[in-house]
């Protein structure tokens, strides 16, 4: 699979966040019930490697993602737990070649229309826009899109339900990536059927 791919499993990446990763197994499975394989799993708690570990052992189906890497050792660990994917908020050269070392799909972040320059010059096209809301919305994209016409995205940040299909009309947005789909209090309370349920309704933002 190649970074472009990504854009192909499913509308919207869900950005998770487990605390715990005994929850990660049947998060992961309502997820993929619901109609969204790709699972983008945040370094931001001390779970997060396990859980990708886990999903990667016991969910087959699922590609999961490591996101929130923000250091070479972060690409690195994800690699060995057996992310299938990386996805950066930002990206620096160190970053970029320890991602790309690791011969995983990544989408490195950008908010700018120069980051997005850089990348383009190494080859990259594939790319997360972040913070989606604060950058600009689809209305920056939108103006991308003219000068920039390789450089495809998938906005995180400020995506919600509401937004999300104004950011998939675009022909520059490949995917959405949103939070919105795994709520802390259901995950802690073991409400996967709720998950599956939001899962659902955000696979059937565009055909797949």
């Amino acid at each position: 699979m190649i970074a472009d791919e990504l854009f192909d499993l499913a509308p919207v990446i869900p950005v998770v966040v487990l605390d715990d990763a005994d929850a990660a197994v049947p998060l992961a499975r309502a997820l993929l019930a619901g109609g969204l394989p790709a699972i983008e799993v945040t370094l931001r708690t001390p779970a997060a490697l396990e859980a990708i570990a886990l999903i990667a052992a016991e969910v087959p189906d699922a590609v999961v993602g490591a996101g929130t890497v923000v250091r070479p050792e972060d690409a690195e660990r994800s690699a060995a737990a057996g992310a299938r994917f990386l996805v950066s908020p930002g990206c620096t050269e160190r970053l970029r070649a320890a991602m790309l070392a690791t011969r995983l799909p990544f989408l490195p972040g950008v908010a700018t229309a120069s980051e997005a320059i850089a990348l383009l010059e190494d080859g990259v096209t594939a790319m997360k826009f972040f913070p989606a809301g604060p950058a600009g919305g689809p209305a920056y994209l939108k103006a991308l899109a003219g000068p920039l016409p390789r450089a495809r995205f998938c906005p995180t940040g400020g995506v919600t339900p509401r937004n999300a299909a104004e950011y998939l009309a675009l022909d520059n947005v490949g995917c959405v990536g949103g939070t919105w789909l795994t709520p802390r209090d259901a995950v802690r309370a073991g409400d996967f059927d709720r998950v599956r349920a939001l899962a659902a309704e955000a696979a059937a933002l565009r055909p797949a």
